[in-house]
């Protein structure tokens, strides 16, 4: 396992990074399970610097991973009623296997643990047939399920997954 050091995202500059980062992943991953339009669109909608400013406006933090001197990959929570919501949690396509996103991971079970937060939840695509055997593999269980109308006759067709926080 390759060490990650994860910080939080502070400057402008740097979450500018994280937007662009973004979007290369996005296109790697995402378009062909949702295709390039429905991927142009949440990127812009969601994963945009725009979007971001406006997000960590609202509460939510953005932390980026690091391999050495090499931005692999971020993350993006923002805590409402108790809990932990992960918003995102994406690693560069060259950076897979590293065990970064495991490393995130224990990173925000300690960020709970911190802050009190009661469980980590979060949603996933039904279709992301790997990405929901890593959340699986980390312990989250499936509580539910949505389809969520997001705009410009797009939806998103999810899991809602659980990861209970010991005290």
């Amino acid at each position: 396992m390759k060490p990650c050091t994860i910080v939080l995202t502070t400057t402008e500059e740097e979450l500018k990074e994280v937007a662009a980062l973004a979007t290369k992943i996005w296109h790697q991953h995402f378009v062909p399970l949702l295709g390039e339009a429905q991927v142009d669109y949440m990127v812009e909608k969601y994963q945009s610097y725009p979007a971001m400013r406006g997000q960590i406006a609202s509460g939510y933090r953005y932390y980026r991973m690091f391999d050495g001197d090499t931005l692999v990959g971020y993350t993006g929570v923002h805590p409402e009623n108790g809990a932990l919501f992960l918003s995102k949690l994406y690693v560069q396509q060259e950076s897979r296997g590293n065990q970064f996103a495991s490393q995130a991971f224990r990173f925000l079970v300690e960020l709970c643990k911190k802050e009190g937060w009661s469980k980590i939840w979060l949603t996933c695509n039904k279709h992301n047939d790997h990405t929901l055997e890593i959340y699986h593999h980390l312990g989250f269980q499936i509580t539910d399920s949505v389809v969520t109308d997001i705009g410009c006759g797009f939806v998103m067709d999810d899991y809602i997954l659980e990861y209970p926080i010991s005290k």
